[in-house]
Protein backbone atom coordinates (compact mmCIF):
# COMPACT_ATOMS: atom_id res chain seq x y z
CA UNK A 1 0.00 0.00 0.00
CA UNK A 2 1.61 3.19 -1.03
CA UNK A 3 1.57 6.11 1.78
CA UNK A 4 1.28 9.81 0.12
CA UNK A 5 2.40 12.40 2.66
CA UNK A 6 0.92 15.93 1.84
CA UNK A 7 3.31 18.20 2.98
CA UNK A 8 1.92 21.62 4.10
CA UNK A 9 4.11 24.68 5.51
CA UNK A 10 1.87 27.83 6.83
CA UNK A 11 1.32 30.67 8.53
CA UNK A 12 -1.35 33.26 9.16
CA UNK A 13 -3.40 31.59 6.16
CA UNK A 14 -6.57 31.52 8.12
CA UNK A 15 -8.26 32.77 4.64
CA UNK A 16 -7.04 29.84 2.57
CA UNK A 17 -5.85 26.99 4.85
CA UNK A 18 -9.23 25.55 5.42
CA UNK A 19 -10.08 25.42 1.20
CA UNK A 20 -6.47 24.25 0.79
CA UNK A 21 -6.65 20.84 3.05
CA UNK A 22 -10.31 20.17 1.62
CA UNK A 23 -8.88 20.13 -1.66
CA UNK A 24 -5.95 17.19 -0.14
CA UNK A 25 -9.02 15.83 0.98
CA UNK A 26 -11.13 15.67 -1.77
CA UNK A 27 -8.11 13.64 -3.87
CA UNK A 28 -9.17 10.74 -5.74
CA UNK A 29 -6.64 8.38 -4.97
CA UNK A 30 -6.83 4.57 -5.18
CA UNK A 31 -8.07 2.39 -2.66
CA UNK A 32 -4.69 0.43 -2.19
CA UNK A 33 -3.46 4.10 -1.49
CA UNK A 34 -3.00 5.65 1.84
CA UNK A 35 -2.78 9.64 2.42
CA UNK A 36 -1.34 11.27 5.06
CA UNK A 37 -1.74 15.35 5.65
CA UNK A 38 1.46 16.99 7.60
CA UNK A 39 0.56 20.51 8.22
CA UNK A 40 3.67 22.67 9.66
CA UNK A 41 2.67 26.24 10.93
CA UNK A 42 5.72 28.68 11.24
CA UNK A 43 3.98 30.55 14.12
CA UNK A 44 0.46 31.78 13.31
CA UNK A 45 -1.18 34.64 14.95
CA UNK A 46 -4.31 34.52 14.05
CA UNK A 47 -7.00 31.78 13.31
CA UNK A 48 -4.90 29.17 11.18
CA UNK A 49 -4.29 26.91 13.76
CA UNK A 50 -7.75 26.91 15.06
CA UNK A 51 -8.55 26.02 11.62
CA UNK A 52 -6.39 23.19 11.58
CA UNK A 53 -7.13 21.63 14.66
CA UNK A 54 -10.80 21.83 13.87
CA UNK A 55 -10.27 19.85 10.74
CA UNK A 56 -7.68 17.14 12.47
CA UNK A 57 -10.35 16.26 14.34
CA UNK A 58 -12.73 15.49 11.70
CA UNK A 59 -9.82 13.59 9.91
CA UNK A 60 -7.42 11.45 11.72
CA UNK A 61 -5.12 11.54 9.13
CA UNK A 62 -4.40 15.70 10.00
CA UNK A 63 -1.75 16.35 11.66
CA UNK A 64 -0.61 19.26 12.78
CA UNK A 65 3.33 19.99 13.70
CA UNK A 66 4.59 23.43 14.64
CA UNK A 67 8.00 25.08 13.42
CA UNK A 68 9.64 27.86 16.10
CA UNK A 69 11.62 29.27 13.45
CA UNK A 70 9.02 29.82 10.93
CA UNK A 71 11.52 29.64 7.76
CA UNK A 72 9.24 27.41 4.67
CA UNK A 73 12.47 24.99 3.82
CA UNK A 74 12.39 24.10 7.62
CA UNK A 75 8.54 23.37 7.40
CA UNK A 76 9.37 21.23 4.56
CA UNK A 77 12.01 19.83 6.38
CA UNK A 78 10.16 18.94 9.35
CA UNK A 79 6.88 17.51 7.17
CA UNK A 80 9.42 15.33 5.11
CA UNK A 81 11.03 13.72 8.42
CA UNK A 82 7.94 13.35 10.29
CA UNK A 83 6.40 11.09 7.55
CA UNK A 84 9.01 8.30 7.60
CA UNK A 85 6.91 5.29 6.67
CA UNK A 86 5.83 7.46 3.04
CA UNK A 87 6.82 6.21 -0.04
CA UNK A 88 6.09 9.80 -2.16
CA UNK A 89 6.21 13.39 -0.55
CA UNK A 90 3.47 15.62 -2.05
CA UNK A 91 4.13 19.58 -1.50
CA UNK A 92 1.51 22.29 -1.31
CA UNK A 93 1.26 25.49 -0.50
CA UNK A 94 -1.46 27.04 1.65
CA UNK A 95 -2.67 29.34 -1.06
CA UNK A 96 -2.96 26.48 -3.22
CA UNK A 97 -6.01 24.16 -4.63
CA UNK A 98 -5.00 21.23 -6.10
CA UNK A 99 -7.35 19.60 -8.67
CA UNK A 100 -8.53 15.76 -7.55
CA UNK A 101 -6.24 14.00 -10.26
CA UNK A 102 -2.93 16.04 -9.04
CA UNK A 103 -1.99 13.23 -6.80
CA UNK A 104 -3.04 10.31 -8.85
CA UNK A 105 -1.90 11.35 -12.10
CA UNK A 106 1.68 12.94 -10.39
CA UNK A 107 1.73 9.43 -9.08
CA UNK A 108 0.80 7.24 -12.03
CA UNK A 109 3.64 9.07 -14.01
CA UNK A 110 6.38 8.05 -10.94
CA UNK A 111 5.29 4.45 -11.21
CA UNK A 112 5.64 4.32 -14.66
CA UNK A 113 8.82 6.36 -15.53
CA UNK A 114 11.77 5.56 -12.48
CA UNK A 115 13.95 8.67 -14.22
CA UNK A 116 11.62 11.20 -13.61
CA UNK A 117 11.75 12.15 -9.97
CA UNK A 118 9.24 15.28 -9.73
CA UNK A 119 5.98 15.84 -10.89
CA UNK A 120 3.91 19.08 -10.98
CA UNK A 121 0.85 20.81 -12.98
CA UNK A 122 -0.70 23.74 -14.48
CA UNK A 123 -1.08 26.83 -12.61
CA UNK A 124 -4.14 28.95 -12.42
CA UNK A 125 -3.30 32.41 -11.00
CA UNK A 126 -6.87 33.16 -8.83
CA UNK A 127 -7.46 36.20 -6.92
CA UNK A 128 -9.50 38.29 -4.47
CA UNK A 129 -9.68 41.89 -5.71
CA UNK A 130 -9.20 44.13 -8.83
CA UNK A 131 -5.51 44.29 -7.64
CA UNK A 132 -4.78 40.75 -7.27
CA UNK A 133 -6.68 40.25 -10.75
CA UNK A 134 -4.27 42.25 -12.59
CA UNK A 135 -1.08 40.75 -10.40
CA UNK A 136 -2.42 37.35 -11.33
CA UNK A 137 -2.92 37.98 -14.91
CA UNK A 138 0.69 39.49 -15.24
CA UNK A 139 2.32 36.54 -13.30
CA UNK A 140 0.62 33.81 -15.66
CA UNK A 141 1.58 35.19 -18.99
CA UNK A 142 5.16 34.88 -20.76
CA UNK A 143 5.92 38.32 -20.81
CA UNK A 144 5.62 38.85 -16.77
CA UNK A 145 7.57 35.66 -16.38
CA UNK A 146 9.32 34.72 -19.21
CA UNK A 147 9.19 32.13 -22.04
CA UNK A 148 10.08 28.59 -20.60
CA UNK A 149 8.84 29.30 -16.91
CA UNK A 150 6.38 27.00 -15.41
CA UNK A 151 3.98 29.33 -14.78
CA UNK A 152 3.76 29.85 -18.98
CA UNK A 153 3.81 26.44 -19.82
CA UNK A 154 1.02 25.02 -22.64
CA UNK A 155 1.55 21.22 -22.73
CA UNK A 156 3.94 18.43 -20.81
CA UNK A 157 7.38 17.93 -20.98
CA UNK A 158 10.54 18.50 -19.16
CA UNK A 159 11.19 21.45 -17.22
CA UNK A 160 13.73 22.74 -14.47
CA UNK A 161 11.31 23.51 -11.78
CA UNK A 162 7.56 23.09 -10.72
CA UNK A 163 4.79 24.08 -8.32
CA UNK A 164 3.63 21.69 -5.84
CA UNK A 165 5.68 19.03 -6.47
CA UNK A 166 4.89 14.90 -6.07
CA UNK A 167 8.74 13.44 -5.02
CA UNK A 168 9.25 10.10 -4.18
CA UNK A 169 10.82 9.31 -0.99
CA UNK A 170 13.90 8.24 -2.18
CA UNK A 171 14.73 11.91 -3.86
CA UNK A 172 15.47 12.57 -0.45
CA UNK A 173 17.22 9.94 0.95
CA UNK A 174 19.81 10.46 -2.46
CA UNK A 175 20.56 14.08 -2.24
CA UNK A 176 19.06 15.17 1.32
CA UNK A 177 16.74 17.75 2.84
CA UNK A 178 15.66 20.96 1.70
CA UNK A 179 18.25 23.77 2.00
CA UNK A 180 16.93 25.57 5.51
CA UNK A 181 19.17 28.38 5.08
CA UNK A 182 17.08 29.41 1.89
CA UNK A 183 14.72 31.46 3.07
CA UNK A 184 13.07 32.01 -1.04
CA UNK A 185 14.03 29.61 -3.66
CA UNK A 186 14.60 26.73 -1.70
CA UNK A 187 12.59 24.71 -4.31
CA UNK A 188 14.54 26.21 -7.21
CA UNK A 189 17.60 24.91 -5.31
CA UNK A 190 16.21 21.50 -4.86
CA UNK A 191 15.01 21.16 -8.42
CA UNK A 192 18.71 21.48 -9.27
CA UNK A 193 20.27 19.20 -7.00
CA UNK A 194 17.90 16.92 -8.53
CA UNK A 195 18.90 17.65 -12.34
CA UNK A 196 22.46 17.36 -11.35
CA UNK A 197 22.10 13.93 -9.85
CA UNK A 198 20.66 12.78 -12.91
CA UNK A 199 16.79 12.92 -12.35
CA UNK A 200 13.79 14.68 -14.70
CA UNK A 201 11.67 16.83 -13.90
CA UNK A 202 7.98 16.65 -15.84
CA UNK A 203 5.56 19.17 -15.67
CA UNK A 204 2.46 17.58 -16.54
CA UNK A 205 -0.25 19.82 -18.27
CA UNK A 206 -3.37 17.85 -17.64
CA UNK A 207 -2.69 18.35 -13.62
CA UNK A 208 -3.71 21.75 -12.21
CA UNK A 209 -4.29 24.06 -9.15
CA UNK A 210 -5.19 27.45 -8.19
CA UNK A 211 -3.17 29.81 -6.38
CA UNK A 212 -4.06 32.82 -4.73
CA UNK A 213 -1.38 35.91 -5.50
CA UNK A 214 -0.73 38.48 -3.18
CA UNK A 215 -3.75 41.53 -3.57
CA UNK A 216 -0.95 44.35 -3.33
CA UNK A 217 1.56 45.98 -5.65
CA UNK A 218 3.78 46.46 -2.55
CA UNK A 219 4.35 42.78 -1.54
CA UNK A 220 4.76 41.56 -5.11
CA UNK A 221 7.74 44.00 -5.44
CA UNK A 222 8.64 42.62 -1.74
CA UNK A 223 8.16 38.78 -3.20
CA UNK A 224 9.83 39.22 -6.76
CA UNK A 225 12.95 41.26 -4.87
CA UNK A 226 13.53 38.52 -2.59
CA UNK A 227 13.54 36.01 -5.59
CA UNK A 228 16.08 37.58 -7.58
CA UNK A 229 17.73 38.26 -4.12
CA UNK A 230 18.04 34.54 -3.14
CA UNK A 231 18.59 33.55 -7.30
CA UNK A 232 21.90 35.07 -6.54
CA UNK A 233 22.48 33.05 -3.13
CA UNK A 234 21.72 29.41 -4.90
CA UNK A 235 23.94 30.41 -7.76
CA UNK A 236 26.77 31.38 -5.44
CA UNK A 237 25.93 27.78 -3.68
CA UNK A 238 26.35 25.59 -6.91
CA UNK A 239 29.48 28.17 -8.80
CA UNK A 240 26.51 27.90 -11.94
CA UNK A 241 23.59 30.00 -13.14
CA UNK A 242 21.24 27.60 -12.85
CA UNK A 243 18.63 28.98 -15.93
CA UNK A 244 19.65 32.07 -18.29
CA UNK A 245 16.46 33.21 -17.92
CA UNK A 246 17.02 34.73 -14.56
CA UNK A 247 19.58 37.06 -16.34
CA UNK A 248 17.45 39.50 -18.09
CA UNK A 249 15.87 41.70 -15.54
CA UNK A 250 18.99 42.51 -13.71
CA UNK A 251 20.89 43.21 -17.61
CA UNK A 252 17.76 44.97 -18.36
CA UNK A 253 17.80 46.87 -15.11
CA UNK A 254 21.63 48.13 -15.87
CA UNK A 255 20.28 49.01 -19.35
CA UNK A 256 17.64 51.34 -17.72
CA UNK A 257 20.24 52.49 -15.56
CA UNK A 258 22.81 53.43 -18.76
CA UNK A 259 19.88 54.86 -20.88
CA UNK A 260 19.91 58.49 -19.97
CA UNK A 261 23.82 59.07 -20.01
CA UNK A 262 23.84 56.80 -23.64
CA UNK A 263 20.49 59.25 -25.23
CA UNK A 264 22.39 62.48 -24.11
CA UNK A 265 26.18 61.63 -24.51
CA UNK A 266 25.94 59.49 -27.39
CA UNK A 267 25.46 60.14 -31.33
CA UNK A 268 23.48 56.45 -31.23
CA UNK A 269 21.33 57.79 -29.19
CA UNK A 270 18.39 56.30 -31.34
CA UNK A 271 19.93 52.96 -31.84
CA UNK A 272 20.55 53.20 -27.65
CA UNK A 273 16.82 53.31 -27.32
CA UNK A 274 15.78 50.71 -29.43
CA UNK A 275 15.47 48.13 -26.46
CA UNK A 276 13.88 50.73 -23.86
CA UNK A 277 10.86 51.34 -26.76
CA UNK A 278 10.65 47.68 -27.91
CA UNK A 279 10.18 46.75 -24.11
CA UNK A 280 7.43 49.51 -24.03
CA UNK A 281 5.69 48.28 -27.12
CA UNK A 282 5.70 44.62 -25.75
CA UNK A 283 4.75 45.83 -22.14
CA UNK A 284 1.08 47.09 -23.89
CA UNK A 285 0.29 44.79 -26.39
CA UNK A 286 0.85 42.03 -23.79
CA UNK A 287 -1.49 44.11 -21.09
CA UNK A 288 -3.54 44.80 -24.20
CA UNK A 289 -3.91 40.84 -24.97
CA UNK A 290 -4.91 40.55 -21.19
CA UNK A 291 -7.72 43.58 -20.89
CA UNK A 292 -10.08 45.78 -23.16
CA UNK A 293 -10.14 48.58 -20.48
CA UNK A 294 -7.87 51.11 -20.23
CA UNK A 295 -6.97 51.60 -16.39
CA UNK A 296 -6.87 47.79 -16.33
CA UNK A 297 -4.44 48.02 -18.94
CA UNK A 298 -2.08 50.83 -17.47
CA UNK A 299 -2.05 48.94 -14.16
CA UNK A 300 -1.04 45.83 -15.99
CA UNK A 301 1.89 47.66 -17.67
CA UNK A 302 2.62 48.72 -13.69
CA UNK A 303 2.74 45.03 -13.20
CA UNK A 304 4.84 43.93 -15.71
CA UNK A 305 7.06 47.02 -14.62
CA UNK A 306 6.76 45.88 -10.73
CA UNK A 307 7.72 41.84 -11.43
CA UNK A 308 10.54 42.59 -14.11
CA UNK A 309 12.19 45.80 -12.05
CA UNK A 310 12.04 44.52 -8.39
CA UNK A 311 13.51 41.26 -9.48
CA UNK A 312 16.28 42.82 -11.55
CA UNK A 313 17.10 45.06 -7.88
CA UNK A 314 16.78 41.88 -5.79
CA UNK A 315 19.23 40.30 -8.23
CA UNK A 316 21.88 43.18 -8.48
CA UNK A 317 21.33 43.34 -4.36
CA UNK A 318 22.43 39.82 -4.40
CA UNK A 319 25.50 40.00 -6.69
CA UNK A 320 26.88 43.03 -4.74
CA UNK A 321 25.86 40.67 -1.77
CA UNK A 322 27.33 37.66 -2.28
CA UNK A 323 29.18 37.74 -5.13
CA UNK A 324 31.35 40.97 -4.69
CA UNK A 325 31.19 41.54 -0.62
CA UNK A 326 30.91 37.89 0.25
CA UNK A 327 28.85 38.52 2.85
CA UNK A 328 25.50 36.54 3.99
CA UNK A 329 22.02 37.35 3.54
CA UNK A 330 21.31 40.35 5.88
CA UNK A 331 18.26 39.24 8.35
CA UNK A 332 15.47 42.13 6.45
CA UNK A 333 15.44 39.87 3.23
CA UNK A 334 14.35 36.39 5.62
CA UNK A 335 10.98 38.48 6.36
CA UNK A 336 8.44 36.88 3.83
CA UNK A 337 5.25 38.94 2.20
CA UNK A 338 1.84 37.79 3.58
Amino acid sequence: MPIIAVVIPCRNEQEHIRACIESVLQSKIDNDCKLQIIVIDGGSTDQTIEIIKKLSNEHPNIILLHNSHGFTPISFNMGITHASEADYIQIVGARHLISNDYISKALSILQVHPDIWCVGGRIYNDFLNSTSEIIAKSMGSAFGMGIGNFRTLQKSGFTDTVTSPLYPIRVFKTIGLFDAQLVRNQDDDFNYRIKLAGGKIYYEHSISLRYFVRASFKNVFKQFYQYGYWKVFVNKKHQAVTTWRQLVPPFFLLYLFGLPVMVFLSSYSLLYSIPFMLYCTLNIISSCSEFPHLKKIILTCYAYLILHVSYGMGYLHGVLRFIILGKRPEKSQTQLTR
